[in-house]
């Protein structure tokens, strides 16, 4: 069987046993993946839903692609810049493509290792509560020790402190200007 999924912005047509480098997935070796964006599914009978279809992949490794050689030129200026740059990938080796029923078996597995270390922080969790109840002891504490610097900032000389503004003076007003004198002339015209 086999089926086309999308990661990394890319498409893979993949079966049983691929080996697939896809854009980097977060994970280290050894972990087992699900790839859930199933585009297409089928077989030699014909293509099948892909909803109903899930893909499982275990991380063979972290791995960086072959470099990338980005060089810039400007012609007759004298400029030119090199640099490399190398991608990020994933290698993959496709575990089982197949019913989504199959994928939660191995989920069952992680619940069984994450229900183990509940019980350690079940343990862990009771240590805490005891710890709690002190806790509510030493709040009045925390209040009295909160007092305290403020006295201990009242007996310690002050800091300097930015000196108060000073108002400024009230600007007077401009005087207005007596209005200009008519000469002559202008009295006898009016």
């Amino acid at each position: 069987m086999f089926a086309v999924v999308r990661t990394g912005g890319k498409q893979y047509r993949v079966a049983a046993g691929d080996k697939i480098a896809v854009e980097k997935l977060a994970g280290e070796a050894g972990d087992t993946i699900s790839l859930g964006d199933v585009l297409m599914a089928g077989d030699a009978d014909g293509v099948k839903d892909a909803a109903k279809v899930a893909v499982s992949a275990e991380i063979i490794a972290q791995a960086k692609s072959e470099k990338v050689v980005v060089f810039k030129k400007r012609r007759r200026h004298n400029y030119r810049r090199k640099a490399g740059h190398r991608q990020q990938m994933t290698l993959l080796r496709i575990m089982a493509v197949g019913d989504s029923k199959a994928p939660k078996k191995a989920a069952p597995e992680k619940a069984s290792a994450k229900t183990e270390e509940a019980p350690k922080k079940e343990a862990k969790a009771p240590a805490p509560k005891k710890a709690a109840a002190p806790k509510k002891e030493a709040a009045p504490k925390k209040a009295a020790a909160k007092k305290a610097p403020a006295k201990k900032a009242d007996d310690k000389p002050a800091a300097k402190k930015a000196a108060p503004k000073k108002e400024a003076a009230p600007k007077k007003a401009a005087a207005k200007k007596p209005a200009a004198k008519k000469t002559a002339a202008k009295k006898k015209a009016d």
